[in-house]
């Protein structure tokens, strides 16, 4: 039971949580009525160095003693640090645009897309890019969609992974949207040679091919871009969540031509690389990079898929590093997550049949013995119960 406010002050479109969070340290977080919980899902993938990490603290501490908002009619340090800090990782000459969320990300780069003068734009069947209308119109789930059609026109949707996806990609086409693993589409991965199709019919089609790595980036599959395993070069990335390790962070890496499409006036956010929220960020990416993060997150996600695929009831796991899929055999996934979170585990039902989990990339072998453990548990209490789909 609930014992706050939330359904007399909050709008009814997120339901009402089932607890309240108060406090949390690393990968461990206390809601109000002093239970503990193992945080497996960091805010979706969100929370980079887990809660309350020092060196996130300090430099917002830092900064907002300084100056906390400039507004992009000036310069601020932060923010250009930042950017040569995420040209640097990319491994690309590329020109950087900052935001607020993955879904203004996304925004963004529908609008480079009109900017070519073509107006096609394809994304994915199961795909999630945000819920602002652009977002939306490109977000490849009917339901998400269709109480707020008419949506943006000519948009069209393929199947990941089919041949079939690349004969649609016609020289009419302004951009080509996908995500390395569709996170909010049960954690299902774009094959290499998938992608590798893609970006050849793209650069033959003179159309952009814009990766949402927005769930992705930043070094949750244990790389700094998901797309990276593949061997690509896209034109546009778009990144979020685990980029302010906290904060409201996003922005969009452009390469190539596509670096020139926007002229002065044409695109722009008041809040956009706040100082703070930059600072926030450098010490995330400098942090990971420090502490050999990357590994961490290869290593322990190998862990956890090597754990948890033993346990009787998983019938697949899907993802890669820190951001994994499990895909149960005949239990409903939102009853299982239930059952984790009375045990102490958060994570989160993406799907009728998969749980998601993306824990902290700090996350350690203890940590993840113990959400393999209780996972374990959460599966057979709810198949006594009889919880049989």
């Amino acid at each position: 039971m609930t014992n706050f406010n939330w359904n007399n002050i909050f709008l009814n479109n997120y339901g009402t949580p089932s607890i309240q969070l108060v406090a949390g340290e690393g990968v461990i977080v206390k809601d109000s009525q002093g239970n503990i919980y193992l945080d497996f899902l960091s805010g979706i993938a969100v929370n980079s160095l887990g809660h309350a990490h020092p060196v996130v603290t300090e430099a917002v501490n830092d900064q907002i003693r300084k100056l906390a908002h400039t507004s992009n009619f000036y310069a601020n340090e932060p923010a250009i640090k930042l950017a040569e800090k995420l040209i640097e990782i990319s491994k690309f000459d590329a020109k950087v645009f900052f935001c607020n969320s993955g879904a203004e990300a996304n925004e963004t780069a529908i609008k480079l897309g009109r900017r070519t003068g073509k107006k096609q734009l394809i994304s994915a069947h199961n795909s999630f890019h945000g819920r602002t209308i652009g977002a939306l119109s490109i977000t490849g789930q009917t339901s998400k969609q269709k109480p707020f059609e008419p949506l943006l026109g000519d948009v069209r949707f393929i199947d990941i992974n089919a041949n079939s996806a690349i004969r649609k990609i016609k020289r009419k086409t302004a951009a080509v949207f996908l995500e390395s693993i569709q996170g909010e589409g049960g954690v299902t991965p774009c094959e290499d040679e998938f992608l590798q199709k893609v970006r050849k019919k793209t650069l033959r089609t003179k159309s952009l091919l814009v990766m949402d790595e927005v769930q992705t980036g930043l070094g949750r599959t244990g790389q700094w871009f998901g797309y990276e395993k593949s061997g690509i070069k896209p034109d546009v990335i778009t990144l979020a969540k685990g980029l302010g390790g906290g904060l409201p962070m996003g922005a969009v890496l452009v390469t190539g031509d596509a670096q020139n499409l926007f002229e002065p006036g044409q695109h722009g956010t008041t809040f956009g690389g706040n100082p703070v929220v930059a600072r926030a960020s450098l010490a995330v990416i400098n942090f990971i990079e420090k502490e050999n993060l990357l590994d961490n997150v290869s290593n322990m996600g190998n862990l956890l898929t090597k754990l948890i695929s033993q346990i009787q009831g998983v019938k697949e796991i899907r993802g890669r590093g820190l951001l994994l899929g499990i895909c149960l055999e005949s239990l409903p996934a939102k009853e299982v997550e239930n059952e984790c979170r009375n045990l102490g585990l958060l994570i989160n039902a993406v799907t009728e049949d998969t749980l998601r989990i993306a824990p902290a990339l700090i996350v350690n072998i203890e940590q993840v013995k113990r959400c393999a453990e209780i996972m374990d548990d959460a599966i057979k209490n709810v198949t006594k119960k009889g919880g049989i789909k």
